[in-house]
């Protein structure tokens, strides 16, 4: 079932949408939510979508079955959307639905501060949803520093129940029971990447806030005192990964969040990371650009930018987590591999990703191992001692400042293997090729593709980052209609592997590569590194999120 809740931007949609969802999640549901918002404080229409079932969902559908509608718009703009059995449910005064309708009296249950608790109501009776617990989730979400707005929400939440349950002569419950729910969170990707963050023992961060990556930092600081982290929201982000490595340079292992726009500001800080060789985690939320582009949108076009952001050569690895899960994995593995290699690694999510609530099991936090960023025994080092001593791993013993009786000297400049500036050519290519070796330790650390579906299938579809779980289903589809496909997701972009993939890319009669950008970045990748070209793909540069209906629109294979 496929729900959508619509209205402005200030009637709370998002509000009753969270509390809708959680209740959702609490029943024992899979949900997954797809927020659509303009970019503005109030008014504009705005979206919650909730995809929900017993099995798990893992995209989202563009199909409408429950169209909740806070505002008379959202029936003009989302009734040609109705699935052939959908209801719409709207206040009695809304005009233009000639859909099947349940017409809320909302005047008459509540004032208009609560005309969105009250739709909330009549959708948790239509449901099933058990009306207590659906309660006991509102006084949750407002907690003991509201408790006045929380007993109206419930009083109005309750009311409108009684009523809609007394018009269900027309309407039969529209969920199947769970019998035995199974403990479940509801988390968006932003929330998954700060918890990961948290686990890999993260103790500085800094952002400017810039959608939608602003969350990450919110969420950090909603636990910084709990966790002993320092949070700090910086005048803008050339400030902010600088303060990041210098947090990095005193043993605080420290992360950046930011999207494209702000990322631009950011890149002298990543040759200044490589440089130093300071460990740092770089999230880069992606949005639509060039410029300010649509800010409340999404969209995977900066990977060409990251891949090449900052001046000189040097090593790094990219990761593009697919699911909420792969948000709170995969940032445990960029703080691995920064400390272990000792420079920038980067995170790139996307709006529709780090937006969207989904519900995950509980992650086995006790059965993580510590990410230990340095030693706290007195390491074994000549004397003078050399930060950037040369080795056969090009990884050299990392010393905190002020710890030991050493002296540690870092430049920015190019620089001796003690530390200090030097225009010594000579040292300067044997220090160029001691960074460029640790791109040959993280190589035999890449993540490897998922491959799902058939062996040498008629149909391969190739992906990365957020766009994983469509392209999941949509091959799933066509396999239950006698076509051959499999599927391969990129959860590391870079670098690329070619061992890991080329057999499957050579097997398939057929791949096609769908990607949330106008021009195939990753499929232009995989041809500069390996030969193997691409020519099939399907595109997304709307500002919408890539879905099942979707690619098979693309493909000729409708729903």
């Amino acid at each position: 079932m496929n729900i959508l809740i619509g209205g402005e931007a200030g009637q709370g949609l998002v509000t009753v949408g969270q509390i809708l969802a959680k209740s959702l999640v609490r029943s024992g549901y899979s949900i997954f939510v797809t927020q659509s918002y303009q970019s503005r404080i109030r008014g504009g229409h705005n979206t919650f979508t909730i995809r929900v079932g017993v099995e798990d969902v893992i995209a989202p559908q563009e199909a409408v079955d429950l169209l909740v509608a806070l505002d008379e718009e959202t029936v003009k703009l989302h009734k040609e959307e109705m699935s052939s059995e959908g209801l719409i449910i709207a206040d009695e005064a809304f005009d233009g639905a000639d859909k099947a309708t349940l017409k809320i009296p909302t005047r008459r249950l509540t004032s208009d501060q609560y005309a969105n608790t009250a739709a909330l109501g009549a959708v948790v009776a239509l449901l099933g949803l058990d009306g207590q617990l659906v309660a006991r989730t509102v006084e949750d979400y407002f907690g003991k520093a509201h408790p006045e707005i929380a007993e109206e929400n419930r009083r109005v939440l309750e009311e409108s129940f009684r009523w809609a349950a007394g018009q269900a002569g027309a309407f039969e419950k529209l969920l199947p029971t769970v019998a035995h729910p199974s403990q479940r969170l509801m988390m968006n990707g932003n929330e998954a990447i700060a918890l990961g963050a948290i686990t890999s023992g993260v103790k500085f961060f800094s952002f400017y806030p810039m959608t939608p990556a602003t969350s990450i930092g919110l969420t950090l600081a909603a636990w910084a005192k709990d966790m002993g982290l320092v949070v700090e929201q910086a005048e803008d982000e050339i400030a902010a990964i600088n303060m990041a490595l210098g947090a990095s340079f005193s043993g605080a292992p420290s992360m950046v969040g930011t999207s494209g726009g702000g990322f631009a500001l950011m890149v002298e800080g990543v040759s200044l990371a490589a440089m130093t060789e300071t460990p740092v985690v770089i999230v880069v939320a992606q949005r639509p650009a060039p410029a300010t582009g649509l800010p409340t949108r999404t969209e995977q076009a900066d990977l060409e930018f990251v891949l090449h952001a900052g001046h000189g050569e040097f090593p790094r690895a990219i990761l593009s987590p697919g699911t909420v899960e792969g948000c709170f994995y995969l940032t445990r593995k960029a703080f691995e591999l920064a400390e272990k290699f000792q420079g920038p690694i980067f995170i790139m999510t996307d709006e529709f990703l780090a937006d969207s609530y989904r519900a995950v099991r509980p992650f086995e936090v006790e059965a993580l191992s510590p990410i230990q960023p340095w030693s706290l025994e007195k390491p074994s080092v000549s004397i003078p001692y050399c930060r950037y001593a040369i080795t056969d791993t090009g990884i050299s013993t990392r010393i905190l400042p002020g710890l030991t009786e050493h002296l540690i000297v870092a430049d920015s400049d190019e620089h001796t293997e003690d530390g200090h500036l030097t225009e010594d050519l000579l040292v300067r290519k044997r220090m160029v090729e001691k960074r460029l070796k640790k791109a040959e330790a993280i190589r035999a650390e890449v993540i490897p593709p998922q491959a799902r579906g058939e062996e040498k299938p008629d149909l391969l579809l190739l992906c990365w980052g957020s766009s994983e779980g469509a392209v999941v289903e949509a091959s799933s589809m066509m396999s239950s209609r006698g076509i051959r496909t499999a599927t391969l997701h990129f959860s590391q972009v870079w670098p690329l592997v070619s061992e890991h993939f080329m057999g499957r890319l050579q097997e398939a009669k057929e791949v096609v590569c769908v990607e949330g950008n106008a021009t195939g970045q990753l499929a232009r990748l995989i041809r500069r590194e390996t030969g193997f070209h691409i020519r099939n793909r399907v595109l997304r540069y709307d500002g919408l999120p890539i879905t099942p209906d979707f690619i098979l629109r693309e493909l000729n294979q409708e729903r």
